[in-house]
């Protein structure tokens, strides 16, 4: 089957589009033009299974119309409100909302929220809060920050500094005083894991080295994906998270969670710091927030970093940083709608009930032709090929459009498949998934 243009599809020359061959694209588009439940439709009227959640972030299905309706009403309320020097309550009201997802003592809880417009402005601020934190705490020679290699944290110049995908880096200029972690893949050791693989733990003491070399008192933050997502699903180690907080908690160094693909239910708690039992001190969040009916991210803030910054003489701003859509009215009603969804239908939770026969059924692809790894945790998954030697990311792609004509939406990332299904997902869903992707591999060549 061949993708082939509409006769009534639009002009497609003036939209630059973000992380595409667009050339490619144009040539052969392939189009989504409405989405219901698990299944998107194509412009050829085909439903498309959602392998996806859109991009990581519809976790509660396509076209919820409890969202829609809220939306609407807000829209016809109240369509803005400035954020600098001025309030609304749906904001408020939404941020209580998040704060009381985090359990804890005040000095364990993540409950000051503040708000942003996606993934990568919520990683930004996170880091621009950790250096700021240490500003105002009386250290201000801790700026450096500490990513980790093959890390995504989004596009902006913060987010690129310290994420580690080379394709993301090598165009652009990125931060001075900027060091990585190795990343945890270890393909010898710990390939087709279900779950943390056993192996690897002991990468955490790379931070260690970095104290070391660049001593301690200069470093404000390491930021980590949980599970690395954009990269091709990376799980962490055992160990490996509880192992670098007590690195951070020795000298002193924030430590930073990007849950912008795990927060809201992915791995089959609200957050990932509850499934594998470790709290940052900044967390930064979007995605799944608004179920990606608007853009809208959160960077939830532990209670000790917040009141570092209310200790400056009155009336005077406490940071200077925020966006002219911070907290939006309709997007906090989005939130706030998909919230209710995620709590009345207890979808926070079903990615660890359906997690056995998620494991079982992607891993029944091991074997097929060009598969060298396969790894799973909670709802999410990834499909590694060997790359053709003289054309790295080509078998990915390839098994990316079988699919998508096939009547399958999946990720690519390099020559990995990276699945991610709603959390509404059915058994019969998984088995129709696993079916078209089983097929697309032993047609690759």
């Amino acid at each position: 089957m061949t993708t082939t243009p509409r006769p009534n599809a639009p002009p497609l020359d003036s939209f630059w589009m973000p992380f595409t061959a667009n050339r490619e694209f144009k040539a052969a588009p392939r189009m989504l033009v409405s989405a219901e439940g698990m299944y998107y439709r194509s412009d050829d009227d085909r439903p498309v299974l959602d392998g996806t959640a859109g991009l990581w972030c519809v976790n509660a299905g396509h076209g919820r119309r409890q969202i829609a309706e809220a939306v609407e009403r807000q829209l016809k309320t109240l369509d803005y409100a400035p954020a600098l020097q001025m309030g609304h309550p749906v904001v408020f009201e939404l941020a209580e909302r998040l704060a009381a997802l985090q359990p804890g003592g005040p000095e364990a809880r993540l409950d000051r929220i503040f708000f942003t417009n996606s993934g990568s402005e919520s990683v930004d601020t996170a880091l621009k809060i950790a250096q700021a934190y240490h500003r105002v705490a009386g250290q201000p020679s801790r700026t450096r920050l500490i990513g980790r290699e093959r890390g995504y944290h989004g596009v902006g110049f913060g987010g690129i500094s310290v994420g580690g995908m080379v394709n993301n880096r090598r165009a652009f200029s990125t931060l001075h005083g900027v060091d990585h972690l190795r990343h945890t893949q270890d393909l010898a050791k710990n390939a087709f894991s279900r779950g943390q693989p056993l192996h690897g733990a002991d990468l955490a003491d790379d931070l260690e080295r970095m104290a070391a070399l660049h001593g301690a008192d200069t470093i404000a933050a390491v930021i980590v994906e949980p599970v690395a997502g954009s990269t091709g699903v990376l799980p962490p180690p055992v160990g490996y998270l509880q192992r670098l907080r007590t690195i951070c908690d020795r000298h002193g160094i924030l430590l930073i969670f990007d849950e912008v693909i795990t927060g809201f239910g992915r791995l089959g708690a609200t957050f990932a710091t509850d499934w594998f039992g470790v709290k940052p001190d900044i967390m930064a969040t979007a995605k799944g927030l608004t179920n990606g009916a608007l853009p809208m991210g959160a960077v939830f803030v532990s209670r000790p970093v917040f009141d570092a910054f209310m200790q400056g003489q009155d009336g005077m701003i406490d940071l200077f940083h925020g966006y002219t859509y911070t907290g939006h009215p309709a997007a906090c009603a989005a939130a706030s709608a998909t919230l209710d969804i995620y709590e009345d239908e207890e979808l926070f939770t079903r990615a660890k009930d359906l997690s056995g026969l998620w494991e079982d059924a992607i891993h029944s692809l091991r074997g097929l032709p060009h598969v060298v790894d396969i790894r799973t945790i909670g709802l999410m998954a990834a499909i590694e090929l060997d790359p053709r030697e003289v054309a790295p990311t080509r078998r990915g792609y390839e098994v990316f459009v079988d699919c998508f004509e096939n009547g399958l939406l999946t990720r690519l990332t390099g020559d990995t498949i990276a699945l991610s299904p709603p959390l509404i997902v059915e058994e019969k869903h998984i088995d129709e998934l696993v079916q078209i992707l089983s097929n697309a591999l032993k047609r690759l060549s």
